[in-house]
């Protein structure tokens, strides 16, 4: 499958605009992932978003709600927040340069490629690379996507450009606290000289691939084991009907369950008011079959 740029726009140093691409630079499905499903029934456990009182809700009657006091919310619709107009939402403009080893690891976060997006944005971005490569230096720079604006330093990497977002400073914890209860006394001489040794007899050239994700090959280990153990308990699911009628008419079965549970522990007033509320609810449930 082909990657997906996560963000296009144009990379910018003074003058000079250059079109390129973001696409990130970790794979998530390298790991191995797994999905829940309910044991007894065999069928996988969705999530719906719901409120108390009311159940399950349309996503499109759902708001931003934010708490401005302890339990008081502002609404704010979420067209709203994507009317806020921001260059860096386009333009990620090269604003500061810094020493490549001057920015704390603290501050990296998720790295991404940054690549032209066709042919004639290759020589423009070619030159910001050299530039950046012979200068050792870091770019800096803001860029708006997925509803955020990150934090960015553009470097060389390879034949291209590595675009990494960093934290920002009111984002990283004080370590001070953390630390406190370390007492401050040197360390002695004779153990220092010791794990010195050590750390020289085992330093060498970083090689990623000289690591394995240990966990992830003996999770890959134990399902192939039991993908070929006969003893092992399958099931079959079906997802095509996710969101067809059938969803709703578990949803409806487990709601009536619900509501004879709550009859028989209320007053006939209590009953009357769960039968209005099983009738708003089948027609809520007609509603979404029909749609």
């Amino acid at each position: 499958m082909a990657a997906r740029a996560i963000w296009k726009g144009q990379l910018r140093l003074s003058l000079v605009s250059i079109p390129v691409e973001m696409y990130s630079a970790t794979k998530s499905g390298a790991r191995v992932s797994f999905r829940q499903i309910h044991g007894p029934s065999g069928k996988p456990v969705r999530y719906q978003k719901t409120v108390p009182g009311v159940g399950p809700v349309d996503a499109d009657d759902i708001m931003k709600g934010y708490e401005y006091e302890k339990d008081q919310y502002l609404l704010i619709d979420p067209e709203d927040i994507d009317e806020i107009k921001l260059e860096t939402k386009k333009t990620l403009e090269l604003v500061q340069f810094v020493d490549a080893c001057e920015i704390p690891p603290l501050y990296f976060d998720k790295p991404y490629y940054l690549v032209p997006t066709d042919d004639l944005a290759e020589d423009a971005y070619r030159v910001v690379r050299d530039a950046l490569r012979s200068t050792k230096m870091v770019g800096l720079g803001q860029v708006t996507m997925r509803g955020k604006e990150y934090l960015a330093a553009v470097k060389p990497c390879g034949d291209g450009l590595l675009l990494e977002t960093l934290h920002y400073a009111e984002e990283i914890r004080d370590a001070d606290p953390m630390f406190s209860q370390i007492e401050d006394d040197t360390a002695d001489e004779e153990l220092l000289e010791v794990a010195k040794s050590l750390i020289e007899r085992k330093t060498g050239a970083f090689k990623a691939d000289a690591f394995k994700d240990n966990y992830s090959i003996a999770l890959k280990d134990l399902i192939d084991r039991k993908t070929k153990s006969k003893s092992t308990k399958r099931v079959q699911t079906d997802d095509g009907d996710a969101d067809s009628g059938d969803n709703v008419i578990d949803l409806m079965a487990a709601l009536k369950q619900s509501l004879a549970k709550a009859e028989g522990k209320s007053s006939g007033k209590s009953s009357s008011k769960s039968g209005k509320t099983t009738a708003k609810s089948s027609k809520a449930a007609a509603k979404k079959k029909s749609a």
